[in-house]
């Protein structure tokens, strides 16, 4: 099962990673750097895979999160290394949460729980709508204003779910 961590910072580099010898992969993989605010640095390997939410274009400047699965082995370099799965760009009127979601909608950490609405979307990552119960999965929750409970509670604007 994925266990996801996240990165958030400035975008400070991106450029062409090479993997391996195969010509056809040339310029398809790229190399992200983020910067944080208190000075650490972050290297995001983006495959052509990765999901990009909202399927934003990200440039050098651009504040973004990138989410990872901690579980993944990854070289012993600095700076840190990681097989970006998700990069959010940063919005300051959404929130996301990258997380499995269990039979009541709570994340794993217990810090939020959706409370789906009609008019919620549920879509998978090829923005096709998702027409089963999106519960006990791995789950992409943008959201906005949440309850001062715990778990927080709100109705997401919208959910990813990744298969």
């Amino acid at each position: 099962m994925k266990k996801f961590s996240s990165f958030s910072g400035t975008v400070t580099m991106i450029q062409d990673y090479l993997v391996g010898s195969d010509e056809e992969l040339k310029g398809c993989f790229k190399l992200m750097s983020l910067l944080r605010g208190d000075g650490s640095i972050v290297n995001f390997v983006i495959s052509p895979t990765t999901y990009f939410l909202d399927r934003a274009m990200v440039s050098v400047g651009d504040r973004v999160t990138g989410f990872y699965d901690v579980n993944v082995p990854v070289i012993l370099i600095y700076p840190p290394q990681y097989q970006a799965l998700i990069i959010v760009k940063d919005n300051t009127y959404q929130n996301v949460k990258v997380d499995y979601f269990n039979s009541q909608l709570v994340s794993s950490d217990g810090q939020l729980q959706l409370n789906i609405s009609s008019y919620t979307p549920i879509l998978l990552q090829n923005d096709q709508p998702f027409t089963l119960n999106p519960a006990n999965r791995n789950l992409l929750a943008v959201y906005g204003p949440t309850t001062f409970s715990i778990p927080a509670q709100t109705t997401p604007y919208k959910i990813i779910i990744l298969c």
